[in-house]
């Protein structure tokens, strides 16, 4: 609106204002070839020239006091009109007879004269932009009302709430987004409702033979002669323990409408439980395990699934790769985010070029597995916060990276107290 008055209006006013400059001289070439053809006639005709007789050509038709003054040939002045004060616009013309006549007004009427053209498109081009301004505020509420509306509708499905109510708007553009959105957000509904629907399940109907293979294994550790006999099942049990937990987890995340399960974790005390559970492994296999010293570092995550992820990593580390299997974690920052990175590497061929693209992909494997580990370990940590990758191919690098709790806080300014995770073995009586 701002662009189309001053470009509209700017040169209409300087237009204006040369078209009225050029209106009275044009006026004032007219009056005094006027007023010399009125004098070279009655020069000719024998009669006094006075000053009554050039009067009628001084008037303000065009709003300029004129002065005019006829010299005769005689050398006699005659003036009618008043006297013209300060700068002045004349013009002059001699007549065949030897008279000469000035005719002039005053510059100063002819600059005002011009001003009130340049005011008045000034004013009428303020008027045009406030009237433009108005209905331009107008036109952009009508607008921006039904754009909020539908912002609030597409946080509350955000929020969770899977069918907001989305009230028409008039505008075709606008309601043809609401009803997509409501489109999307019954499709969401439904898959959440499925999804939910077979986590529940899937966790309750395993929740009994995991119960039953806990006791089964309690029992043989209980009972078992052999000390070897008896850690295996103490692994296996611990084992099932962890995988009772994801369970739980699952069930958990399938009941629960908000809210995260992230707490703040020492990396010591997960590397000490994985250092537990699969040194064994690793030892009889006849590959070195080594977990960096991290007493230090801290991060937000959820214990159950940071001890799946890193197990999945062992695993296939121990299934695909070769020699010294080490875990490391290290602080690392990405702008103003402090995170932690736990890299789990080996000395093996790494990954080939063919399947590291599509290595976290579902049912992906090289041949030897189900290809759901890394996929089910990616969404364990993302669920999280965190992200994992695979740093490198060769030798094969996976990195987790994780958010870091700040040193300067405690666990409990950084998130409330959660559920309660026990990583590792449970109490019981022997």
């Amino acid at each position: 609106m701002t662009v189309a008055v001053l470009l509209l209006g700017v040169p209409m006013a300087v237009f204006g204002a040369v078209m009225v400059r050029e209106a009275v001289v044009s006026d004032l070439v007219l009056r005094t070839q006027s007023v010399a053809r009125t004098v070279e006639t009655r020069l000719i005709s024998g009669l006094e020239i006075d000053s009554a007789s050039v009067a009628r050509w001084v008037d303000d038709s065009v709003g300029i006091p004129m002065r005019i003054t006829v010299t005769t040939p005689d050398g006699e002045v005659i003036a009618a009109g008043d006297e013209i004060e300060g700068a002045a616009l004349a013009r002059s013309q001699g007549t065949p007879s030897g008279a000469a006549v000035r005719v002039e007004g005053p510059a100063d009427a002819l600059f005002w004269r011009g001003a009130q053209v340049v005011i008045l498109v000034v004013v009428a081009s303020m008027v045009a932009f406030g009237v433009g301004a108005l209905v331009a505020s107008w036109q952009a509420r009508r607008l921006a009302a039904p754009l909020i509306y539908l912002a609030a509708s597409a946080e509350q499905l955000g929020a969770g709430r899977a069918r907001p109510s989305i009230k028409t708007s008039g505008v075709e553009e606008i309601d043809l987004v609401a009803s997509e959105l409501v489109r999307s957000g019954e499709r969401m509904a439904s898959r959440m409702a499925a999804e939910k629907e077979f986590a529940a399940n899937a966790s309750h109907q395993l929740r009994t033979p995991l119960t039953a293979l806990t006791m089964r294994l309690e029992e043989i550790e209980m009972t078992a002669d052999d000390p070897h006999i008896a850690e295996e099942a103490r692994i296996s049990l611990e084992q099932v323990e962890r995988l009772v937990g994801v369970v739980d987890d699952l069930l958990s995340a399938a009941r629960r409408t908000d809210g995260g399960t992230t707490e703040p974790l020492q990396l010591s005390e997960i590397f000490e439980q994985q250092q537990r559970e699969w040194g064994p492994t690793f030892k009889r296999a006849g590959r070195p395990l080594q977990f960096s010293d991290q007493d230090d570092l801290a991060v937000l995550a959820t214990p159950g699934a940071l001890t799946q992820a890193l197990s999945t990593l062992l695993e296939n580390s121990l299934k695909y790769g070769d020699g010294t299997t080490s875990v490391e974690a290290r602080p690392s920052k990405s702008g103003a985010e402090v995170g932690v990175v736990i890299e789990v590497a080996d000395e093996g061929q790494g990954v080939s070029d063919d399947l590291a693209p599509r290595i976290f992909q579902r049912h992906v494997t090289s041949g030897k597995g189900t290809g759901l580990g890394l996929g089910l370990a990616r969404d364990l940590v993302t669920a999280d916060g965190g992200r994992l990758d695979l740093a490198q191919r060769r030798p094969a690098v996976f990195a987790i990276f994780l958010a870091a709790v700040p040193k300067r806080l405690t666990d409990h300014d950084v998130l409330p107290p959660g559920s309660m995770v026990v990583v590792g073995r449970r109490r019981r009586r022997r």
